[in-house]
């Protein structure tokens, strides 16, 4: 009894990051409508955001497992915390300088604190109990992932989105004195809201620095099919020593080969690979989807739809540019996904959950080809419900991925986090697509990578061992 109740102490503690990280990679998206105008950018380049702050996954997953190894998990938070804080500190002097350059920087460094983060939180929940509701589990601190993201787009389009930003041809014929005022106030609407995350983020990793959390690796490599093994025999607390010394029997790098040979771990990866690409995709482009729909006036002039839009913004429309109008609407898109990982934390645990991952996968192929077949709030609502299927899909095909592969499951976190570096290629690809053939046709490849996501839930458990 113990021993479980210090597992749910550290399931919520964890999962507080899970929602931390959510808030962070969506309130970030906000700027990408923002940056688009500041520097006139096309959709494509636009795309480059993403690019900075996915590749971040990509470059340093591996390497962040292999410096948990040595530290341990606990310093392992401390050290993502506080390079996530340094990273929204650099938000401030990119600001200043309206340099796109430095802003790139500022995402690549935030997101390689979360990287540390995700690399060793996402195992650390899915072993917090037994292997086979693992999948209920990290959908249930997804969920508060997918809360943090709910609240977001609020925030930005509150903070970021809702004043208008001025042309280069604009801004030349302001005289000196306005041009220098105008400056100080886009400087400040990107930096206070940061300057404040940073502020939180440090205090927060004050907070992992004092309290004591256990070290928790899965123990399966040392009978993973006994059936006669409770939970207390599946996982052990171990120190960094230990750690360590399993990394240098194994090979840091013979580990990674050895667990990418489980095929699960593999086509997993790539699942995961397609599912970030295409979230992320649909969630930094929604607004000017929207706005390439003509719908800011369509909202306006539709006395239920500007009330919600006044509402989330709180304030009146008169007052609040076109951006913000339509992203007020962005918050429906991430609240379906806390609202279907609270549903799929159910579902995955009372059904098999490869049948779910396919059966949402198709949800999300319906809903995107129901918003390309329609225009106005019929096209407009179906794109914003691709989020509630898109919910359970990271947490499932991540523990879909990594059961079975007992002793590697360390490593199988480290491919899977690399494997979220498909936010920083799909989503560029999107926008060069859009800027070629528009929104709508360019979604076609968004829909191949939920299909490939249908299909890895139908084949799961063949491909599995």
């Amino acid at each position: 009894m113990g021993q479980q109740k210090k597992y749910t102490t550290a399931f919520i503690i964890i999962t507080s990051l899970f929602f931390l990280w959510g808030f962070i990679t969506v309130f970030v998206d906000s700027l990408i409508p923002r940056l688009k105008e500041v520097f006139e950018l096309n959709f494509f380049q636009a795309g480059l955001v993403q690019f900075a702050f996915f590749m971040a996954y990509g470059l340093l997953s591996i390497p962040a497992g292999f410096m948990l190894s040595k530290i341990g998990y606990k310093k392992g938070v401390v050290v993502g915390l506080l390079t996530m804080g340094l990273g929204c500190f650099l938000f401030f002097p990119a600001a200043s300088m309206r340099v796109f350059p430095l802003f790139m920087l500022a995402y690549f460094v935030l997101a390689g604190g979360m990287t540390f983060l995700q690399v060793a939180a996402n195992p650390y929940v899915s072993v917090l109990g037994p292997e086979e509701s693992a999948s209920s589990r990290l959908n249930l601190s997804q969920a508060f992932n997918s809360l943090g993201t709910a609240i977001a787009p609020a925030f930005g389009a509150i903070l970021i989105l809702s004043d208008n930003v001025k042309s280069s041809d604009e801004i030349k014929e302001l005289d000196a004195v306005a041009k220098e005022a105008y400056f100080a106030s886009e400087a400040s609407a990107v930096q206070t809201p940061f300057i404040v995350l940073a502020g939180i983020i440090i205090l927060l990793a004050v907070f992992f620095a004092i309290i004591k959390l256990p070290e928790i690796l899965s123990n399966n490599d040392a009978n993973e099919n006994d059936t006669d093994n409770s939970f207390s025999k599946e996982v052990n607390i171990l120190d960094d020593e230990m750690i360590h010394h399993r990394q240098n029997n194994n090979g840091f790098l013979d580990s990674y080969i050895e667990a990418f040979r489980f095929p699960q771990l593999k086509w997993g990866a790539l699942g995961i690979f397609v599912y970030v690409g295409a979230e992320v995709a649909i969630g930094s482009y929604l607004v000017n989807y929207f706005l390439d729909m003509n719908l800011a006036e369509a909202i306006k002039n539709n006395d239920f739809m500007s009330s919600i839009s006044s509402t989330v913004l709180g304030k009146d429309l008169a007052e609040v540019d076109n951006k913000g109008i339509v992203g007020a609407f962005v918050l429906f898109y991430w609240t379906g996904a806390m609202v279907g990982r609270f549903i799929g934390a159910y579902l995955t645990k009372k059904f098999n959950p490869s049948n779910i991952l396919s059966i949402f996968g198709l949800g999300a192929i319906t809903m995107i080809l129901i918003s390309i077949m329609t225009t106005g709030f019929i096209s407009m609502w179906s794109i914003i419900f691709v989020g509630l299927f898109n919910s359970i899909m990271f947490p499932t095909i991540f523990t879909l991925a990594i059961n079975g592969i007992g002793k590697y499951k360390p490593q199988g976190s480290g491919i899977l986090c690399t494997a979220i570096v498909g936010g920083a290629f799909i989503p560029p690809l999107y926008g060069l697509l859009t800027d070629s053939i528009g929104f709508k046709m360019a979604l076609v490849l968004v829909i191949i990578c939920y299909t490939y996501i249908t299909l890895y839930g139908r084949i799961r458990n063949n491909i599995a061992e």
